[in-house]
This record gives structure tokens, sequence and C-alpha cells, in this order.
């Protein structure tokens, strides 16, 4: 998809030629590629002589967005606040979390809405993830 964005409309060699210096991909893996974005809507794609010319139909944006709200909800329980604060802290802090406002705020709430509240990281992890 990152060869198609930038190319904004392409054809399947022009989609392998961008990919080349990057990864090296046979003609059929990338028609077989582009074939399956097509029937799932994420490309259109229009017939050119023997060729056929894609285009996206879904921006770099909402698909960037899509997945770190994926990434947020089965990471980080939905919240935006505990990521930052993991980013924030880097990435061995999560043994010596120390809850900043927002993260006590949203334990709270979680504890209002009769989820068990608790800092220990250890108790947060969900496991079936690992």
């Amino acid at each position: 998809m990152k060869a198609l964005w930038s190319l904004g409309k392409a054809t399947v060699e022009e989609i392998r030629a961008g990919l080349l210096p990057e990864r090296p991909l046979a003609y059929t893996t990338v028609m077989t590629v582009m074939g399956r974005l097509a029937r799932k809507g994420v490309v259109e794609r229009e017939k050119r002589g023997r060729s056929h010319l894609y285009r996206p139909s879904v921006s770099e944006e909402a698909v960037r967005d899509r997945a770190l709200n994926q990434f947020v909800e089965s990471f980080f329980q939905g919240s935006r606040d505990r990521l930052r604060f993991h980013l924030e802290e880097g990435t061995g802090a999560a043994s010596q979390m120390i809850p900043k406002e927002p993260f006590v705020k949203d334990l709270a709430k979680r504890a209002a809405q009769g989820a068990k509240a608790t800092t220990s990281v250890e108790e947060e992890i969900d496991t079936s993830l690992l």
C-alpha cells in the first residue's frame, strides 16, 4: 500500500518496481496481493489493455488511525493515556510504573464500572495477547 499511496495510481509492474529496492517480489505475488486488496475494497481496479490500473480507495491516514486504535485497544485497554504514559516513561518503566493523574483517573473510571482497579503491571497484562 505504501508504494501505491506514493504513486497515486499504478499497474502491478509499477508497484513491483517501487518495491524492488526494499523487497524483491515476484510479479505474480504483487498481482495476487493487489487482487485481494481489490476484493476487500481497499483499492480500486480499472482494466487498462492487458493489465489493471490500481488506485487506493482508503487513505494512508485512515489505515494508520485504524491500526493505532486496534493497537491501543489490544495492549492498553483502549486508553491512549496508558500508551502516552508508556511512551513518556520509556520501555523499562513498565515494571516500575508510578501512575500519573490521567492513568489514575482511568483506573478509577474502570473501578466505577465494576472492573478491578489495580496499578500492578503484572495484573494488567492480558496474557492472551502474548
